[in-house]
């Protein structure tokens, strides 16, 4: 008998105090759908900007409104017209219309791949829209052996990927970031940079020669410093570029296959170790709400990721409540 469920809905526009737990049931998919037990759930920064209202004009809510794109987990029912897929089986998906963050989800089959046995729940939760996006920008820039290529934010959760795709493209990589991210891209192979006054003369330094690419996370001053390297535009990926990729992934429709194919491909680089997403953040899904302010606060590397089903008997809520959960994962 399948247990009782929950899920993360919002009433109005506003900031996490506005999300609430409501009752779920087992779905019952479609005949092209899946039903999904969630295991864990990646959380993203635009989730946090779409809820607060910053997107009304181009992704309108219905309320109540439901949250969350990236999610892995166990498959509890199929349609009648899914044969190639076993109910157990574990997989990685992305939501179709969003409520990832929830005890189920269905969702089309077309939407889930397998998961490899050697990727971790947690990883697997996080992947989907940072990895997309971070794959599709680096796929738009053709990168090679002979670029050289910076990265603002870094070590941010699409930030991180973007580096490794890029070394595993064969690109020299420069990443600007805090002081305290350093050792972390040391260890992934990027060329740490603090951003600030100075910026400009650290890069060239660093780049002994010129930088071919730019890709940019963050705005500001970033589009004039990639025009001062000479970088040319269609090297350049900027901030809006990031925008248009994430929106164009949150808002895929059913028929779509490449996300799918994407996440296999991502799923494939893991397995074999030439890419490794940084989990930075981890919390039982009752702390969703304090998951979130953690992700405002706009201090963690890598991904912040909610689980579904960790033992956890409210001992360590004040622990949670303090957001030391981030901290430990960074040490």
């Amino acid at each position: 008998m399948a247990r009782s469920g929950k899920m993360i809905q919002f009433d109005r526009y506003g900031d996490v105090d506005e999300l609430h737990f409501v009752a779920q049931e087992l779905p019952v998919p479609d005949d092209d759908e899946v039903v999904v037990e969630i295991v864990a759930a990646g959380l993203n920064h635009i989730e946090n900007y779409i809820r607060q209202g910053d997107f009304q004009s181009r992704l309108p809510l219905a309320f109540p409104a439901n949250q969350g794109s990236c999610f892995a987990g166990i498959v509890k029912k199929r349609g009648r017209a899914v044969r190639d897929l076993s109910v157990g089986a574990e997989v990685i998906g992305h939501a179709v219309g969003g409520g990832a963050h929830a005890t189920y989800i269905a969702v089309p089959r077309t939407a889930v791949v397998p998961k490899p046995q050697r990727v971790s729940w947690e990883i697997a939760g996080g992947l989907y829209l940072a990895g997309a996006t971070a794959y599709d920008v680096v796929r738009g820039l053709a990168l090679g052996s002979d670029d050289v290529l910076v990265v603002t934010a870094a070590a941010g959760g699409v930030g991180h990927l973007e580096c490794q795709l890029a070394l595993v493209a064969g690109a020299r990589v420069i990443g600007t970031c805090s002081p305290r991210n350093h050792d972390y891209l040391r260890s992934i192979g990027v060329i740490p940079i603090t951003y600030g006054d100075g910026l400009e003369e650290r890069i060239r330094e660093a780049a002994k020669g010129p930088v071919t690419a730019f890709i940019d996370n963050f705005g500001g001053d970033n589009p004039a410093l990639a025009k001062s390297l000479k970088v040319i535009p269609s090297r350049f990926s900027s901030s809006e570029d990031r925008l248009e990729t994430e929106m164009r992934f949150i808002t895929v429709d059913r028929d779509d296959t490449e996300p799918a194919m994407i996440l296999s491909e991502l799923a494939t680089m893991i397995e074999e170790g030439r890419i490794q997403p940084l989990i930075s953040g981890f919390y039982p899904f009752d702390y969703i709400v304090q998951a979130f302010a953690d992700l405002g606060e706009k201090h963690s590397r890598g991904k912040v990721v909610v689980g579904m089903q960790p033992v956890e008997s409210g001992a360590r809520s004040s622990w949670y409540l303090s957001g030391k959960a981030r901290d430990v994962h960074s040490a």
